[in-house]
């Protein structure tokens, strides 16, 4: 069994959701073909909404919490025909197009009574948020099932709040792994063994008591794993705009290419630090299942994209990517007064924690005298203040000398597995910084194998980039 995730771009035109059906019918022909199988393997495909729909969604809803109505108006005309345009170009069947046709009118009357009654209230919850977010997919899954069936595919149409239980953290929602499993299995597998596709919205889910949720943003490649996990299925696909995962920005880098394959800890650190092929939360339930995904090209489908495994067949450890976080801010907290003192980062970090920030990286010299960390520059002033308040007596009596911040700044991340037990990585990099005049601001490595993060400007940052691609040869496929 195979989970075919396709996203936003994957499905964005008339032309790329022909390709994704077509990619599907392949799939389940092959899967048929394969030696010895008594019954359909089966094939699960999971879709995202159109690209750009989500935000259009969204940006409705605020304008109507704002009392403006025209944006869902303009949202529900547009999108109504953007849909239909794909139904009449790849569907025949009329009978079948008049179907959809009223479904799609349906679903976006519906968005559009929401928006009216968020309109009136003046607010727009994240509970409501949630159930405007995944209409999108409520969209494009229908659509991509009829587009197989015209395709000759066996298709129908999935709710995943139908098979995806989570608790109520609307926005962010996590599923219910004990749950969860059963009802894929009772819902899923008996079309799956009779032969028919799935096609299950991405993104979405639905409390115990029915209530739609959301799994975060890019939460469709999240919504794959854990119907793969789930259904324990053989390998879960994520089809994308690239051919897997690259060695680098390849906007940035030029030389940058697609690699062969990854272990799950380092697409886990590609993914925290920038890399925008996965959803970060996506390697969990693989990695509970041990479950290969793979990463592969809907404009490419020959390529044999990225394989990510447990444990990768590489015969050496080394530097095998790198990745960046840009719009952050360091905060350093420094002093003489802080050596031996204890509980200083606790508080430290008990301020941060008070602000929900999210601390990207951590540095302390051994002398205690300072400590060091990067947020995002979003979060920065709230920051500072907060741990000016909670050292204010500190402050005063000079035991701390400063609460310093620098805007502007960019975690560059090196990763390959087992770099920490390999001599000479560590020097390697910083010698091709030195050699391009660049200057490392702060350094983190300890905490994971995989993964050596060095903080430079903003200004510097792609050079950065350049330079350790350069040195560790990667686009050569060395390392």
């Amino acid at each position: 069994m195979i989970v075919m995730k396709f996203g936003g771009t994957s499905v964005g035109t008339t032309d790329s959701i022909d390709s994704a059906a077509k990619i599907v019918a392949a799939a389940v022909e092959k899967q048929t073909q394969r030696d010895g199988a008594e019954e359909s393997p089966g094939v699960l495909v999971v879709v995202s909404a159109m690209g750009g729909v989500t935000n259009t969604l969204i940006d409705a809803a605020q304008a109507a919490a704002a009392g403006d109505e025209t944006p869902y108006r303009d949202a529900r005309s547009q999108l109504l025909v953007r849909h239909q345009v794909v139904a009449g170009q790849l569907i025949e069947d009329g009978v079948e197009r008049a179907g959809l046709g009223r479904l799609f009118d349906n679903r976006l009357r519906e968005f559009e009574r929401l928006c009216r009654s968020i309109t009136v209230l003046g607010e727009l919850t994240q509970r409501g948020l949630d159930v405007v977010s995944g209409v999108g997919e409520r969209l494009s899954a229908p659509l991509l099932a009829a587009v197989l069936r015209a395709n000759g595919v066996n298709s129908q149409f999935v709710d995943a709040g139908e098979v995806i239980i989570t608790d109520d953290q609307f926005g962010n929602a996590n599923p219910l792994m004990e749950a969860t499993p059963a009802r894929c299995r009772d819902r899923l597998l008996p079309m799956m063994q009779s032969g028919i596709v799935p096609v299950v919205t991405g993104f979405v889910g639905a409390t115990e008591k029915g209530v739609p949720t959301t799994l975060g943003r890019g939460g469709s490649d999240y919504s794959a794993a854990i119907l793969g996990a789930a259904l324990d299925a053989d390998e879960i696909q994520i089809w994308t705009d690239v051919d897997g995962v690259m060695t680098a920005d390849p906007r940035i880098v030029e030389t940058a290419q697609s690699m062969e394959e990854l272990s799950y800890e380092e697409v886990a650190e590609l993914a925290y630090y920038g890399a925008k092929v996965l959803h970060p939360k996506t390697v969990t339930p693989a990695v509970e299942s041990s479950i290969p995904l793979r990463v592969l090209n809907t404009f490419n489908p020959s390529h044999p994209g990225t394989r990510i495994v447990e444990k990768t067949r590489q015969l050496h450890y080394g530097v095998k990517a790198i990745t960046a976080v840009r719009e952050l801010r360091l905060i350093t907290v420094a002093g003489r007064g802080m050596i031996g003192v204890p509980g200083i980062a606790a508080r430290t970090f008990d301020a941060v924690a008070r602000q929900r920030a999210n601390v990207l990286m951590i540095s302390q010299g051994s002398s205690e005298q300072s400590i060091c960390f990067v947020v995002p520059e979003a979060e920065g002033d709230a920051v500072v203040g907060a741990l000016k308040v909670e050292f204010a007596r500190e402050l005063a009596q000079n035991m701390i000398e400063e609460i310093s911040h620098q805007p502007d700044i960019v975690i560059v991340a090196v990763i390959g597995a087992g770099m920490k037990g390999t001599p000479g990585i560590a020097a390697r990099v910083f010698n091709a910084l030195g050699e391009r005049n660049i200057n490392v601001i702060a350094i983190a490595q300890g905490s994971s194998e995989a993964n050596i993060s060095l903080v430079v400007l903003q200004t510097e940052a792609d050079e950065a980039l350049r330079a350790i691609h350069d040195t560790f040869e990667l686009g050569n496929g060395a390392d």
